[in-house]
């Protein structure tokens, strides 16, 4: 991978801006690493639940990441090892902190980590409040004056003009992974979070971050709307079969089971053991709220509108992720025809791996990585599959995706401190 990067620092801060040039095909062996001289100053929004804690587990392995903020607003002021102590070991680990109380002028890159419907306005905030910036490139050397969020501009974010965007500095790079940005369409949005968008030019700017789909688009994205745990299990293995126009469009059914952190580490007695353990339940039948995202990469992919038959399903296991898809062959084609194809999109993939015919793909088999097993089979009705994916919902679902995007958008190679393997037994 060719990448042009650039010094974006002042004497003692060490930044980095890079931009990669567009290649055919993504090179994991042979790209090198930047030296640690450059290195990138990332905070981490919504650090004290399980995605936030999760980017810090993961780039606390990073050679060229430094975690310079955490926040938590109900944790604020503690160390991060009192509320996650299987962390203590990660080095120069800051305490957590309020969103406001964030010195973003120490800040590179951003790991929002916050609940859906929240991320659209501190992001706001964020890029409004950049009071000026003085790039003399012909120097090579940056000069910039920085201002935190003050309490007025968080208190009246949505009158803040949409012209606030061209305030951002170009080193800045936001992970969001929340719904906040993943929708498209500012109605769908509202119809499915049952308020209106509250940054909707923001949004047209968001770039979809499926990472093995949307690559060259992420490299140059300056807010990235990270993928839901269910549309990155279910589209890594549809998306190239609809595409290809293997599958009808007319009838999949998803079938997809989730371990129980995929709600999130806030308290609700429906995530209580006694409600949880020696069972399995379904939930939000009908209108689950990935919904439309997976529908909107799958109708991508198809060139016209699909929609889909999605059940989610909760499992009394702490993490991991199962789709099951039953579609309908396209006429002529075969089970085989449907594996050779995932094994040709995905031969050059790190992260995807489509296993050898009639091995079932198993959630214990990603535990704790960055990795989507899948595999197709031959169902007992005539004409149809079953195409069976599995991800760690909290890495390849939440922060290892975020990170690998991360990556890119920094000129990394994309699988930097994410090549850890399953824990098993």
């Amino acid at each position: 991978m060719q990448q042009r990067c650039a010094k974006a620092s002042q004497a003692g801060r060490g930044s980095l801006a890079c931009r990669a040039q567009a290649v055919a095909a993504p090179v994991f062996a042979t790209t090198p690493t930047p030296s640690k001289t450059e290195t990138v100053r990332v905070a981490v929004l919504g650090a004290s639940g399980y995605t936030g804690a999760e980017v810090m587990r993961l780039t606390a392995l990073h050679p060229g990441i430094r975690i310079t903020a955490l926040t938590g607003e109900k944790q604020a002021g503690k160390p991060f090892s009192d509320v996650f102590p299987h962390l203590a070991t990660a080095a120069h680990v800051p305490k957590l902190v309020k969103i406001n109380d964030v010195d973003y002028s120490q800040v590179d890159a951003i790991f929002c980590c916050l609940p859906h419907a929240t991320t659209q306005v501190p992001i706001t905030a964020l890029w409004a409040d950049w009071c000026s910036l003085s790039v003399y490139r012909g120097s090579g050397q940056p000069a910039r004056q920085l201002c935190h969020i003050s309490s007025s501009c968080m208190l009246h974010l949505r009158k803040l003009p949409h012209e606030v965007i061209s305030k951002l500095p170009e080193h800045l790079k936001v992970v969001d992974l929340s719904a906040d940005f993943r929708l498209k369409d500012p109605a769908s949005y509202a119809q499915w979070y049952g308020h209106e968008h509250a940054a909707v030019e923001l949004q047209k700017t968001a770039v979809y971050g499926l990472t093995e789909l949307y690559r060259e688009q992420i490299k140059g994205a300056r807010l990235l709307a990270n993928p839901g745990c269910y549309p990155t299990c279910v589209q890594l293995p549809l998306y190239p079969l609809i595409k290809a126009k293997l599958v009808l469009t007319d009838d999949i059914i998803i079938d997809a089971k989730s371990g129980v952190s995929g709600a999130g580490r806030a308290a609700k007695e429906s995530n209580l053991y006694c409600e949880i353990a020696e069972g399995i339940n379904s939930y939000s039948v009908g209108k689950h709220r990935h919904m439309p995202e997976i529908e909107q990469g799958l109708s991508e992919a198809a060139g016209t509108a699909v929609n889909v038959s999605f059940t989610p399903h909760l499992i009394n296991m702490s993490r991991g992720m199962q789709t099951t898809s039953y579609v309908k062959m396209a006429p002529g084609v075969s089970v085989d025809d449907l594996r050779a194809h995932l094994a040709k999109v995905y031969e050059n993939e790190f992260f995807v791996k489509v296993l050898s015919k009639d091995v079932v793909p198993h959630t214990r088999h990603v535990r704790g990585t960055n990795f989507c097993m899948m595999n197709v089979f031959e169902d007992r009705l005539q004409g149809r599959a079953v195409v069976i994916s599995v991800i760690d919902n909290l890495v390849k679902g939440a922060s290892g995706q975020a990170l690998q995007n991360l990556n890119l958008m920094l000129g990394y190679p994309e699988t930097t401190a994410l090549q850890q393997l399953a824990m098993f037994p």
